[in-house]
């Protein structure tokens, strides 16, 4: 009987390649994506064109409305996508497209859809190198955040599960990501990578996901999708 995994999936490059990498790994995944009226919510279209394309055995999206919070640019109109910044710059300061808690709230979902489902493993695709400066994307976060999930649910204070959360893209650069989704035989034309597309649904280019995904794929010596 193959280990349950959730796994978190946007639609975009890193969640996608994360998904591929725990259905080789041989889990049953439920993939949990959310739509946080974000202003890119058209990359949860590219989520479901994913789990068609490499399958999983769950696909549960959940609305959540943290625009109502606000404070990011991805979730309040009135404020502006940073655009054409460069690498120094996007190291260096955390960007209005911060989502304040977001990776936390997400993980806590998946924890509960996890104790659930009786599964101890959770998968995340964050990034600690080629990363616009999010604070819960480090591995000090994801430490943290596994350490209060063994203490927070009735089935780890029980015994029966310990969780532990995955994040198998934390070290690797985004061209590293990428010639590991293509040796998996992931079809990133299916994923979109943008903050502030246009109305016809087409990415900017020149947001900071945009960005990095041109950067990855020329350093991965790949036609980019």
């Amino acid at each position: 009987m193959r280990r349950k995994a959730v796994v978190l999936l946007s639609g975009g490059l890193d969640s996608t390649t994360c998904l591929a990498l725990a259905l080789d790994a041989g889990f049953e995944v439920y993939a949990l994506s959310f739509n946080y009226h974000q202003r890119h919510k058209i990359e949860l279209e590219a989520a479901q064109r994913v789990v068609a394309a490499l399958g999983a055995a769950g696909c549960l999206n959940l609305d959540l409305p943290l625009d109502a919070i606000g404070g990011s640019a991805l979730t309040d109109a009135s404020l502006a996508v940073p655009k054409d910044a460069t690498a120094e710059e996007m190291q260096s300061r955390i960007p209005i497209t911060y989502v304040p808690a977001r990776n936390t709230i997400f993980l806590s979902l998946a924890l509960g859809y996890a104790e659930v489902l009786g599964a101890s493993d959770i998968f995340i695709g964050v990034n600690a190198l080629d990363y616009s400066g999010y604070p819960d994307c480090r591995p000090a976060f994801i430490a943290a955040f596994e350490s209060m999930a063994n203490l927070a649910t009735k089935q780890s204070v029980e015994g029966r599960l310990r969780y532990t959360i995955h994040t198998p893209l934390i070290s690797m650069s985004k061209a590293q990501i990428i010639r590991t989704g293509r040796a998996l035989g992931v079809d990133y034309s299916l994923t979109f990578s943008c903050y502030d597309p246009t109305p016809a649904g087409h990415a900017c280019g020149h947001c900071d996901s945009c960005l990095l995904r041109q950067k990855g794929f020329a350093e991965a010596d790949a036609a980019s999708v």
